[in-house]
């Protein structure tokens, strides 16, 4: 990962760590991961794909596409789509910033909410967009 990648991943996770409504829905600390851990507790949200290309722009910014997973055992969509609401709601236009990198815009445009095959488990399925940039010092 490039600088801004793992930037944006950084200060993605600690701020929907922080969100209230989040913390709700996913527990103290919130489970947030990039690989559940064998023993992971439900529901949970995991870092997935993420995709970025350079903007051609002042600043070296750079546009990126985040895939996050929400993971439920509840029967029915209703859980999965909670913690999506919450998810989106944290997301849309937050200012965040790590490691001399933030956003300069962030959006959820898409999202999808579908159970597995076997009915076990509900995914939410959330693609966030961001622009991100150098803090100048």
């Amino acid at each position: 990962m490039s600088a801004h990648e793992l930037a944006l991943q950084k200060a993605l996770i600690a701020h929907l760590k922080a969100d209230a409504t989040v913390q709700a829905l996913l527990g103290e600390p919130a489970r947030i991961w990039d690989a559940a851990p064998p023993d992971g507790a439900f529901p949970h949200l995991l870092i997935g794909r993420g995709e970025s290309r350079p903007v051609g722009a002042d600043g070296g910014g750079v546009e990126q596409a985040l895939t996050l997973t929400i993971v439920s055992r509840f029967r029915g969509t209703e859980e999965a789509k909670a913690v999506l609401a919450a998810v989106r709601v944290a997301l849309n236009d937050a200012a965040l910033e790590a490691d001399g990198v933030r956003t300069v815009s962030l959006r959820v445009p898409f999202a999808d909410v579908f159970p597995s095959p076997d009915g076990a488990r509900t995914f939410a399925v959330l693609r966030v967009r961001a622009v991100t940039e150098e803090v100048e010092t």
